[in-house]
């Protein structure tokens, strides 16, 4: 019983950590691994694989695949399925996280972007829902080099029966044709026991896209999963434009 909670309070903290994380589509930037998302979605038909692994300097760890695929129902909306196998004091986790965001409006530079974007995270061993949420990621282009990524929802923690407030804000620079740099900073908000829970989250990253097919990153993160640890993180991303 006790294992039962421990692994349903890890996975909790995980969907608290990323509920925000999906791809750009066509745009080159933050995605994969980064935790602050945008409002675009690709072309409805194209597909994408992303895998990242984290590792703390506590020896915490976290595998993740993330499919995703686009389909058009009245607007382009983007369904994935996050796959996570994570260690925390030694205790390991698997969750699957469907998830869908459709896009309300297209960004353009100096007009707001925006989505609507909801999942559900499971509890792989023992099927139990573990979270909930739903938020709306806003994309402002200041220019062809710079956007801001807002985002702001709600999360319940079923395990520990909570409402949080989630929050995210970071800045894309595209300091190359292949390179972007990604800051950021999310988090929730609301009660807990522990202070480290509604700590908020920071990363900073490159993004190298070769080509437009693949992109590689490297992450520093800082509290990604709410333990006050730093955190490194490689990710390649794999996409399949639409036929």
């Amino acid at each position: 019983m006790a294992a039962t909670l421990r692994r349903g309070a890890l996975l909790a903290a995980l969907g608290s950590a990323g509920v925000c994380l999906a791809g750009w589509g066509q745009a080159q930037g933050a995605g994969t691994a980064f935790g602050v998302d945008t409002s675009e979605v690709s072309e409805p038909g194209s597909c994408k694989v992303e895998t990242w692994v984290s590792r703390a300097d506590n020896q915490d760890t976290v595998v993740t695949a993330n499919p995703a695929c686009v389909i058009k129902f009245g607007t382009p909306i983007e369904v994935s399925a996050q796959i996570v196998r994570a260690r925390a004091e030694g205790e390991w986790a698997t969750s699957i996280t469907p998830k869908a965001k459709a896009r309300i409006r297209q960004s353009e530079i100096g007009s707001f972007g925006l989505a609507l974007a909801a999942g559900s995270q499971l509890d792989a061993i023992s099927g139990e829902q573990t979270t909930i949420f739903a938020y709306v990621p806003a994309t402002l282009r200041l220019s062809e080099m710079v956007r801001i990524n807002v985002n702001g929802g709600w999360l319940l923690d079923r395990v520990a029966d909570q409402h949080y407030l989630t929050y995210g804000l970071g800045v894309d620079w595209k300091l190359t044709d292949m390179l972007t740099l990604t800051v950021e900073t999310f988090g929730q908000a609301g009660r807990a026991e522990e202070q480290p829970v509604t700590s908020p989250r920071f990363q900073a990253g490159l993004r190298l896209r070769p080509i437009d097919t693949l992109s590689l990153d490297l992450i520093y993160g800082r509290n990604i999963n709410g333990e006050d640890a730093n955190w490194i993180t490689a990710a390649v991303t794999v996409r399949f434009p639409p036929r």
